[in-house]
């Protein structure tokens, strides 16, 4: 059987043997306490669940324009310029299946074989497959220690085969959330050296510790050109299962994204959209009340980490995750089995306390794990107090 090339290259996740692991445990009706989750735990608010409901009344289940219904892609321009100060127009807007498809549709429109697109590290597990699939090469650049951009690496990883950069902020897997200064001269580079930014903005509306979210594209005239806004609902309203991001940039762009869409998936679900422009449009408290309780459980699930001998960890200002340092552990047995690397200490701590987390090593964080607080209270509080014990458990203590 030929396999292409471009499915070969791609690297498996790290997580894919331990989810198995997850699903069999649970399956056996196994007590397991998720960390793991990418996703709030909350209900999609009632009054979208509405809208999605009298769209399927009103029979919106045919076919929509590409790149989103108007009414949804009005929303979301006025969206962008109350919460973000940027300007668009409703063509310059393109609705996809998530946010997910948002960036390859990005990635693909601005990146041919042989170019180059720049990740900082750690990183989201999908973003270097993205752009091996669209046949460009990542090229990964490290962050400093508290995980904000690293300006001379990234200057020294710019060449004249740099088509873009892609940022996520606030930050999966770190929280980081990257300060107006940081990003004005990630601007600026982008316009000396022509390539975009694309600027994943999926989780701006989960920050905490006075923390605040800029959007890339408001910085100047020069950065709007040359800047992508990737955005959707996925995470602020709890709408994961709905599929539906969105992209904004310059019109000739989006409207070539919109037309390779167009060749792929076509456009995003109907009643999906319906939902959306109600979540964008309408009341916003359940976003602040999930903000809100998320806050609660990261000072929670924070102080306990920093309690528990030799984990360091750097707080987070915004998602929904915490990334300790666990490589003091590395070398340590329990069991007859050794801890090597997070990898090893994930499935540790899944057989030996029932707690699922991610191992570092798939966002380019071999010293990390991440931790989501997207669980009850109680759950993390059990999970912890397990996890410490756990920890106890392995020799040299």
């Amino acid at each position: 059987m030929k396999i292409s090339e471009r499915v070969r290259r791609l690297s498996p996740s790290v997580t894919v043997e331990l989810n198995a692991k997850i699903a069999q445990m649970l399956g056996e009706g196994k007590d397991v306490i998720k960390m793991n989750i990418g996703e709030p735990d909350f209900d999609t608010p009632d009054h979208i669940k509405a809208a999605a409901k009298r769209a399927l009344d009103e029979g919106f289940t045919k076919y929509t324009a590409v790149p989103g219904i108007l009414g949804l892609r009005e929303c979301i321009c006025k969206k962008l310029l109350a919460d973000n100060k940027l300007t668009y127009k409703v063509s310059e807007i393109c609705v996809t299946a998530g946010a997910k498809q948002a960036i390859m549709n990005a990635v693909l429109t601005i990146a041919e074989e042989g170019d180059e697109i720049l990740i900082p590290i750690p990183c989201w597990v999908s973003y270097e497959s993205m752009v091996e699939i669209a046949g460009a090469k990542p090229v990964l650049v490290p962050t400093k220690e508290d995980f904000r951009l690293d300006f001379d690496a990234i200057e020294q990883a710019v060449t004249e085969r740099t088509r873009g950069i892609i940022i996520n902020t606030p930050n999966n897997p770190t929280g980081i959330v990257y300060p107006k200064e940081d990003l004005e001269r990630l601007a600026a580079l982008a316009d000396q050296s022509d390539f975009f930014v694309i600027s994943d903005e999926i989780y701006e509306k989960l920050i905490y510790e006075g923390a605040r979210h800029v959007s890339m594209a408001s910085l100047s005239e020069n950065a709007w050109e040359h800047t992508i806004t990737i955005n959707g609902v996925s995470k602020a309203y709890s709408m994961t299962g709905w599929r539906i991001g969105y992209m904004a940039g310059p019109g000739p762009l989006i409207k070539k994204a919109a037309g390779l869409q167009g060749h792929m998936t076509s456009a995003s679900n109907a009643i999906a959209q319906k939902a959306a422009q109600e979540a964008i449009g309408g009341p916003q408290e359940s976003v602040e009340l999930m903000r809100r309780e998320f806050d609660k459980r990261r000072l929670a699930m924070y102080e306990r980490l920093i309690q528990m001998p030799d984990i360091t960890c750097q707080n987070a200002e915004g998602a929904f995750y915490l990334m300790p340092d666990v490589s003091a552990y590395y070398g340590r047995k329990a069991g007859g089995r050794e801890i090597k690397n997070s990898v090893d200490m994930a499935a540790y701590l899944l057989d030996a306390a029932g707690v699922a987390v991610v191992p570092g090593d798939g966002f380019y964080a071999p010293k990390n794990i991440r931790l989501s607080y997207s669980n009850s209270m109680e759950n993390l509080m059990r999970g912890l107090t397990r996890m410490e014990e756990a920890l106890k458990g392995l020799r040299g203590f």
